[in-house]
């Protein structure tokens, strides 16, 4: 009878035991909601994104000053998705990192290539484009030089943006040639263009933009991909709840074919270009 007694009064002690753990990991799952940004989004009404208008065709400013482009309208849905209003944060790129973690804003919804050194910083969600880097060339180097790795001499200076994917690409790729930074894409480019540099590298959508308007006989593309970067968004870290709903969001966009959004802005932004007119 005492063992019988004993063996009840354990087996109550085991169940108390796991009702108590139960208690707390629920309690830990409700604070990590509490706590968590997509639940923050929601209380306030407000989804806060950090971009940086100048990388065609995913954010730029129109004519009017209006931030337009492949990523605002992804804000836009992914916004009306939550139920909340959008506010954007205009960012300069050295610094977008640190606003996120800061908590200047809610996300990065700007371009951003998944890197192995900005991975440590923060979390991506799924890619929801990939692209790579490409070459614009000055046009009187047309017929001697016709791949990238040709241009990796001495002698030839190559540019691209300061802090970006295109600079780590480079400095991996051009051992012997002249690399050479700028703070926007739009002053890099421009080297090429009055002579200053033979060759710009950077994102191949940005490339193709170029190409259709201003560098249209004036530079040649070498359009064969140097890389592979998935370009995705950024949150904080130590947030799956925010995660998850984010790859949710992302799952849904790419695979509803009844309302395909994802190919929408694709062919608005990446395919037709007369959305250039507007920033013109």
């Amino acid at each position: 009878m005492r063992k019988n007694g004993i063996l009840h009064t354990g087996k109550k002690l085991v169940m108390l035991v796991l009702a108590f753990a139960s208690l707390n990991m629920f309690a830990a799952d409700l604070d990590l909601w509490k706590n968590s940004t997509l639940n923050k989004i929601v209380q306030k009404g407000e989804l806060r994104v950090g971009l940086e208008p100048g990388y065609m065709p995913f954010e730029m400013k129109d004519k009017k000053g209006e931030v337009i482009g492949y990523d605002v309208d992804m804000a836009k849905k992914m916004a009306k998705e939550l139920g909340v209003k959008l506010t954007l944060v205009p960012t300069a790129w050295d610094g977008i990192i640190a606003g996120l973690i800061t908590d200047k804003y809610d996300i990065i919804i700007s371009g951003m290539t998944v890197t192995q050194q900005r991975n440590l910083e923060v979390n991506f969600a799924n890619p929801y484009l990939v692209v790579g880097q490409t070459v614009l060339m000055n046009k009187s180097l047309e017929g001697k030089i016709k791949t990238a790795q040709e241009l990796d001499k001495s002698g030839y200076t190559i540019v691209t943006k300061l802090g970006t994917s295109a600079e780590i690409a480079i400095k991996k790729f051009y051992k012997n040639a002249k690399i050479v930074t700028f703070e926007t894409e739009a002053d890099a480019v421009s080297e090429v263009l009055n002579n200053n540099a033979d060759a710009f590298v950077y994102d191949q959508p940005y490339n193709l933009l170029f190409m259709a308007d201003k560098g249209k006989d004036k530079l040649v593309h070498l359009d064969k991909a140097l890389t592979y970067e998935p370009l995705a968004w950024a949150i904080r870290k130590g947030d799956p709840d925010f995660l998850n709903w984010l790859n949710n969001f992302l799952r849904q966009c790419q695979e509803d074919k009844v309302v395909d959004f994802s190919n929408e802005l694709y062919n608005k932004w990446l395919v037709d270009t007369t959305w250039l007119k507007r920033v013109q």
